[in-house]
């Protein structure tokens, strides 16, 4: 594994999809649900596009060229670990086994959404199969969350870890220096994952810092960073499992500098076009992740032109199939924006709830149905 004082990210699959002397761990099958997950994350990416773009639902964020850091991550951890992503990590539940039907109910806002609606799109959160917390849009807000919940598996002597992802504009949020230092004080056993891909919005890495890279940036705080190729499935989960095999053995924590790049928009509300030069987009499309993983896989005798047919027709008809699903799912009832919150309801919200319904009755809203308040 590579420290922070190299300047080569560590890797393993070279251009040509081959990796060496490498020992790789994965079994075919574990390797094969990496690669279908990572063609599922382009499903989805491509499917949420088209409905943002014809109105159907408000905002989403494209994954492509990051497939490898959220993939070969999640495929080193336990669905009983806690996951506190970032909004581009769409591929780290779909390796533990969310349904894409699951997450476009998030993405449609509609009664089976996990938040009922109360979530922009993309800030999905899941409690089974996966322990995925909250996606929330303040940038670093969830590093100090993750700390807190691997302290508490700590303090219980529960042998479980906390990964945190998030990218490099991240770092430039409170919540990165005070997660850092309190998970290095503590020991606490959660991995920090900066996926560095080259901008934050529109600001350049090299406006981000002034130091050499992320990854030395846990020095100070008395936690260990290495550097690794973003784009490389297998460097990924050798990292993240070398990581949590630290954690789990109360060594603390880890920073992962992750060296990668979104080869599309920061969300479907800006134009990369306008800041993101031409010719560097094109040398990272040369470094496409999916490309290279499938390159490995066809030397290892996994993978076909006929199995790549059948398996992205797949990945597209399942992502469509839950697209409509969820858009066809009817929306919050209204009694939800007074729910969930407290278990017997208070006297102001009850009255508020009366009053919410009586007047949707009054306009001849079908949410009030007789208008009577049903909590």
């Amino acid at each position: 594994m590579q420290s922070t004082q190299t300047s080569e990210p560590f890797r393993v699959i070279q251009s040509d999809g081959s990796v060496g002397k490498y020992k790789v761990t994965l079994s075919d099958a574990e390797l094969i649900q990496c690669y279908r997950t990572m063609l599922t994350v382009r499903a989805f990416d491509d499917v949420c596009m088209k409905l943002q773009r014809s109105g159907r639902i408000g905002f989403s964020v494209p994954n492509k060229g990051i497939e490898a850091c959220q993939v070969g991550a999640a495929s080193a951890l336990r669905n009983t670990d806690f996951f506190f992503p970032s909004y581009r990590d769409f591929g780290m539940a779909l390796y533990h086994g969310v349904e894409p039907v699951e997450m476009m109910h998030n993405m449609f806002g509609n009664a089976k959404d996990a938040a009922r609606g109360r979530q922009m799109p993309v800030h999905f959160s899941f409690v089974d199969p996966i322990k995925f917390f909250s996606i929330s849009s303040p940038i670093g807000t969830h590093l100090p969350q993750a700390v807190g919940a691997a302290r508490a598996y700590q303090l219980r002597g529960e042998d479980h870890v906390c990964l945190t992802s998030f990218g490099d504009g991240g770092t430039s949020s409170l919540g990165f220096h005070s997660a850092l230092n309190f998970a290095g004080v503590w020991k606490a056993p959660v991995i920090f994952l900066c996926q560095n891909n080259g901008w934050a919005i529109s600001c350049p890495s090299s406006e981000q810092t002034a130091s050499d890279g992320f990854a030395i940036k846990g020095v100070a705080y008395g936690v260990p960073g290495v550097v690794v190729d973003g784009n490389d499935v297998l460097a990924m989960h050798q990292a993240v499992r070398e990581a949590a095999d630290r954690a789990r053995a109360g060594e603390g924590p880890t920073l992962i500098e992750a060296v990668t790049y979104r080869m599309g928009g920061h969300s479907t509300s800006d134009d990369p076009t306008k800041y993101v030069p031409k010719e560097e987009l094109a040398k990272w499309q040369e470094r496409d992740p999916v490309v290279r993983f499938q390159a490995y896989l066809k030397k290892r005798g996994l993978w076909t032109a006929a199995l790549e047919t059948e398996w992205t027709q797949a990945a597209m008809e399942r992502v469509t199939a839950a697209a409509k699903t969820a858009e066809a799912t009817e929306g919050p009832g209204l009694e939800t924006i007074f729910s969930d919150v407290y278990a017997e309801l208070p006297a102001h919200l009850r009255a508020q709830g009366e009053a919410a319904f009586d007047l949707a009755r009054r306009k001849g809203s079908a949410d009030a149905g007789d208008g009577a308040f049903p909590l």
